[in-house]
């Protein structure tokens, strides 16, 4: 599972237009990722612009 670190996140929204599961979300100013949603694919991982997203 993909898991954001909320201290890095810049809220820019990319995780979850990319998520093809629609396990992102993001608000209060960090992503949040639903573990029941989240498939592993690796792409927001990818597409995060400053590496706040890894996965477990």
């Amino acid at each position: 599972m993909a898991y954001v670190r909320e201290e890095d996140c810049i809220s820019c929204g990319a995780c979850e237009s990319i998520c093809p599961m629609s396990a992102i979300t993001v608000g209060d100013g960090a992503a949040y990722v639903n573990s029941a949603e989240c498939i592993d694919c690796g792409q927001c991982v990818d597409i995060c612009p400053v590496g706040a997203i890894e996965e477990e």
